[in-house]
């Protein structure tokens, strides 16, 4: 069997779909609420897992929840449950799968109080990313931090499930909330300057 070839990410060798997911999407500032559900809700499955895992998934995940349309999986019932839990395509953990639905249905609720997700969720770092010294190596990334921590109050207290700080602040760093691409990294450069839209706090509405 031939070696599969291996790339380099902040996070050690990787495969091709792993280096691609680290220099094109990691890190990277994120808007669009389609695509916030979707990273969130992944990492929610990724609890307990490798993230390889996941995004060796990832398509799987797509097809089976109707392309992470939030109002679908919204209203997903106990049949649409149990075929879920069939697939081998996905992660089949009952709670994380019922997890899922309780979020997308949470997600709509902020959805349409704050106009957007997306308004909501970067009220937690003033609508920027956070102005943060480029880390040296892994062991300088955070696990999380206090924006994390006070994400994952808020979102529990939304009626979200599998938000825990660690998670929250994957989340964050994956939709470029803070860009922790170490500071000798290529991708790091990458990442486009994210200029102010207004700074608002949308967690001011929560607390």
């Amino acid at each position: 069997m031939a070696d599969v070839e291996k790339f380099e990410t902040c996070w050690g060798p990787g495969d091709a779909l792993m280096a691609a997911y680290h220099d094109t999407e990691w890190g990277v500032p994120c808007h669009d609420d389609h695509e916030l559900f979707e990273r969130l809700l992944l990492e929610g499955f990724q609890a307990g897992l490798s993230w390889s895992t996941i995004l060796n998934k990832r398509e799987n995940f797509r097809r089976a929840f109707d392309g992470w349309d939030p109002e679908v999986v919204a209203a997903y019932d106990e049949a649409k449950v149990a075929e879920l839990l069939e697939d081998p395509g996905i992660v089949r953990n009952r709670l994380k799968v019922a997890g899922a639905i309780r979020n997308a249905r949470a997600f709509l609720a902020i959805r349409d109080e704050h106009r957007s997700f997306d308004r909501y969720i970067w009220g937690f770092t003033g609508g920027v990313p956070l102005d943060r010294p480029a880390p040296t190596s892994w062991k300088d990334v955070p696990a999380k931090t206090t924006e994390s921590d006070e994400m994952s109050r808020a979102l529990q207290k939304a009626g979200f499930t599998f938000v825990g700080s660690t998670i929250c602040y994957a989340f964050m760093q994956s939709i470029g909330m803070v860009n922790d691409h170490l500071v000798l990294c290529p991708a790091r450069n990458t990442v486009p300057f994210e200029p102010s839209r207004g700074g608002e706090k949308a967690r001011q509405a929560t607390f």
